[in-house]
């Protein structure tokens, strides 16, 4: 028998899953990481990107993540994101919009710099998820 570990995914709207999974990959501020069973304990902020389930029966499973925060505690996945949108529910000719949005957004001032880099990373990511 495979061991899994139990995978939470919440959102603000909704408890989107609450399943036992073989591994995730998750999109962290810095980077991915896998969790599987047995990985150490982990408590870190989500950055925006696929998150990605696979599941004893053999499926797998992508949303894309909008931020927020994880953990990873004994055998026990909790992630808890702004949002959460499946993959194939992304529209790529959105997305694109989307970017160009946040590529012609030009600050009033410098303080208004990180919410268009931020604006800008999201699109990315949505760009990036809906080609696929």
């Amino acid at each position: 028998m495979a061991h899994t570990i139990r995978c939470k995914l919440i959102t603000p709207e909704d408890r989107v899953l609450d399943a036992e999974v073989l591994r995730a990959n998750v999109p962290l501020h810095d980077g991915q990481t896998g969790i599987m069973h047995r990985t150490g304990a982990l408590v870190a902020k989500l950055g925006y990107g696929q998150l990605r389930l696979e599941f004893p029966q053999g499926e797998s499973k992508q949303w894309f993540i909008d931020g927020g925060f994880v953990q990873n505690v004994e055998n026990e996945l909790t992630i808890l994101a702004s949002g959460a949108i499946p993959v194939e529910q992304l529209d790529a000719a959105e997305a694109k919009a989307e970017l160009a949005e946040a590529i012609a957004r030009k600050p009033a001032n410098p303080s208004e710099m990180p919410r268009i880099t931020e604006a800008r990373a999201r699109a990315r990511a949505k760009v990036a998820l809906a080609r696929k």
